[in-house]
């Protein structure tokens, strides 16, 4: 217990946005407690997709590599006609990874794989998860939050600095909160199972009846298991026959194929379709993450990713207020990510219509790369520029190499709990050193060197200008060193309460 407290933060819920959560938090020596009130940890894969922005997270968190063994690319939908025969086609546009934006194409793992690894993460930072362990309630004052904790050795009452609802559609934390969940269901009803199964090969997404809502089956090869996903709409009455058998007669009824054998079911779920948007993030000292603040239809592979991306914005700033920083930093997490859920539940009711029609189509937008915050307090244009890179945007990568000659890569730069400052050569002077803040000088003579012209390309310094990038690889502010060299960067500081970057973790 640190001055009374328990923890400074718990975070309720240990799905993919809680595990994120708790992660941002490890890696920044903040005390927490990760609790879910599950006895064990999830078994399906109802999240599948990793698209493009969440692997470039992924990489900063230290798992990519991890989740890209122990999962795989898509593979081609097969389409099958009524006499048997079949087309095959991509998913969705191809494009090759580009110096600034190396990743382009969505990873297929099941949730439980992601989460696993995700866990193994948080064990590497001296952290783990609570399982059978429940909030059942909670109070907050100005300074702190009075939780509630049920769990086997009886129910406990503890002091924690901040509460994070990362607990679901069904949301316990956001409920206790009388905030609304507007939105709607959209009339769909679907299964989704993991299960062994005979009859298919798996180098191909299997699809029967596709635009027949009455009768369409997906059945699609899980990469890193020897499972299929059957996914397939259902009367929206009635109960569904999840066991083999059930699973087998219904694919035989839509297939018309008798040598597809169901053998086991490791996992499985009926649900409705819905597309809410919770009213409010932040109530005092508590905040929604993940499906506790939208949920959406899994058309485009959207949920888990936007989920992960909620957590990733909120841990950097949750450990910069708890060590000093403007109170105001906490409300860009609202301002920043419910917009984003917004428009992704746009986005994925849009495809969910398309995909009713047989179009199953997946284009850049759902890569996630577009993703940005222009309007947010934290980003700030300090004098004119014409590059085309701007405040908010995502940060480019690109291949560089240190000054010692050794290869490597701006995403290699800012990996880590730190802002990093890009200064191009002719900048005059130093900055002044401040712990959580790394600089680097690029150009010829610096300790940076753009030996093939990619930063120049993506980010087009001027004489004199630099770029300051945000512990979540967002260009917070692009401006000009002047006569005063440090005067634009302070006011940048002064504007935006930069929220004592002498107390974040180097």
């Amino acid at each position: 217990m640190t001055n009374g407290f328990a923890a400074d933060v718990l975070i309720c819920g240990a799905g993919a946005a809680g595990l994120t959560l708790g992660i941002e938090l490890a890696r920044r020596g903040v005390s927490f407690r990760l609790v879910e009130k599950n006895g064990e940890a999830f078994a399906g894969s109802r999240g599948k997709g990793i698209q493009p922005r969440t692997q470039e997270i992924f990489e900063d968190l230290g798992i990519l590599d991890r989740i890209v063994a122990a999962g795989g690319l898509y593979p081609a939908v097969r389409e099958y006609r009524d006499d048997g025969s079949f087309a095959e086609k991509q998913t969705g546009e191809h494009a090759d990874p580009t110096p600034a934006e190396p990743y382009q194409a969505a990873l297929m793992i099941p949730q439980f794989l992601t989460e696993r690894i995700m866990r193994a993460r948080l064990a590497e930072l001296g952290q783990r998860v609570e399982f059978g362990r429940e909030l059942v309630g909670f109070e907050q004052d100005e300074d702190s939050v009075a939780v509630r904790l049920s769990g086997p050795d009886g129910e406990q009452t503890l002091r924690v600095r901040y509460l994070v609802g990362a607990d679901g559609g069904r949301s316990f934390v956001r409920n206790a909160l009388g905030i609304d969940f507007p939105g709607k269901t959209l009339g769909v009803r679907a299964i989704v199972a993991d299960v062994t199964l005979t009859g298919l090969d798996r180098d191909a997404w299997h699809r029967f009846n596709g635009g027949d809502s009455d009768r369409m089956v997906a059945i699609c090869p899980l990469a890193g298991t020897d499972l299929f996903q059957i996914q397939a709409p259902i009367p929206p009455e009635g109960e569904a026959d999840l066991s083999a058998e059930g699973l087998e007669r219904m694919v035989a009824e839509r297939t018309g194929r008798s040598d597809v054998r169901v053998g086991s079911v490791s996992w499985a779920s009926a649900y409705a379709m819905n597309a809410r948007l919770a009213d409010r993030y932040r109530v005092g000292r508590v905040f929604l993450v993940g499906d506790a603040a939208h949920i959406h239809p899994p058309t485009g592979g959207q949920g888990l990713n936007t989920s992960v991306q909620d957590a990733y914005n909120l841990g950097w700033k949750l450990a910069a207020a708890l060590g000093g920083a403007d109170g105001r930093l906490l409300d860009t997490y609202e301002a920043e990510r419910r917009p984003i859920a917004q428009s992704v539940l746009e986005l994925s009711t849009r495809l969910l219509g398309t995909d009713k029609q047989g179009q199953m189509r997946r284009d850049r937008e759902v890569r996630q790369l577009d993703i940005g915050y222009p309007d947010s307090l934290l980003s700030r244009q300090l004098g004119k520029r014409s590059g085309m890179l701007q405040p908010g945007d995502r940060a480019p990568d690109a291949p560089v190499e240190g000054a010692a000659g050794q290869a490597t890569r701006l995403f290699q730069l800012f990996q880590g709990p730190h802002w990093t400052l890009l200064v191009d050569e002719a900048a005059r002077g130093t900055i002044t050193p401040r712990p959580g803040l790394h600089v680097h000088h690029i150009g010829p003579k610096g300790d940076i060197v753009d030996s093939w012209g990619h930063v120049g390309d993506a980010y087009a310094l001027e004489p004199g200008e630099c770029a300051l990038i945000r512990p979540d690889g967002y260009v917070g502010a692009i401006l000009i060193l002047g006569e005063d060299r440090t005067a634009n960067l302070e006011t940048y500081f002064d504007r935006v309460a930069l929220f004592q970057l002498e107390n974040a973790s180097k």
